[in-house]
């Protein structure tokens, strides 16, 4: 009997698409502190969500190409905006990690209020990428934001990171932590995508997963 929540296995025709995409410049267009600073929902929206230091900036900058176009750091916290990112037609947005933040109580409650509201009230967000970190699996903090996107009929794929620093004995484990966390969540995509930043591995899937969504 096959495993619900497989890892994402696209076709090469599928990678071909998600390498044709990421071929394109990606610009960054500007970061909001607020709802009414969002630009337009005139295009096609994904969206990049996951705990403080779970590798999210250096994700971005892998699937782009781009070594610095999303700021990468040791210090948690150090996305305080939602920032947006324009590739073709679609937006790419990095959102601010949740969970410890080395900023002050007031300033991370306000920075985690506008990711909440956005991904509560954004038309045109077809996907948000929640980032597991693959050594730890879903915290109770990750399943906050599940039941958020499930109260938003928001979609959500979950997408393990660091998958290079994870034993292989770990993996399996962790990984049926996330398939049954995600099994009680309406809105969570039926595959997960297994990446690490350092070595590549996962990336041309992702970008093809990305490819698809229209």
């Amino acid at each position: 009997m096959s495993l619900p929540f497989p890892e994402a296995e696209p076709t090469s025709e599928e990678i071909e698409a998600g390498t044709r995409l990421f071929r394109q410049d990606t610009e960054f267009l500007k970061g909001v502190v607020a709802m009414d600073g969002l630009p337009p929902d005139d295009r096609v929206e994904i969206c990049f969500a996951g705990r403080s230091n779970v590798g999210k900036s250096s994700l971005i900058n892998a699937l782009t190409g781009r070594r610095n176009i999303a700021r990468a750091s040791n210090t948690p916290g150090r996305t305080q905006e939602v920032n947006f990112f324009t590739l073709g037609s679609l937006y790419l947005v990095d959102l601010p990690g949740y969970g410890f933040a080395n900023a002050p109580l007031h300033v991370v409650q306000q920075w985690q209020n506008v990711m909440r509201a956005y991904l509560g009230g954004r038309a045109n967000l077809r996907r948000a990428f929640l980032l597991i970190d693959h050594r730890h699996g879903p915290k109770p903090v990750d399943v906050d934001i599940m039941d958020l996107l499930d109260k938003a009929a928001v979609p959500f794929q979950a997408v393990l990171t660091k998958s290079d620093k994870v034993k292989a004995a770990d993996r399996e484990r962790t990984q049926a932590a996330l398939r049954e966390t995600l099994s009680r969540h309406p809105a969570a995509y039926p595959e997960i995508v297994v990446t690490s930043s350092e070595t590549g591995d996962g990336i041309d899937a992702l970008r093809a997963v990305i490819a698809g969504i229209d």
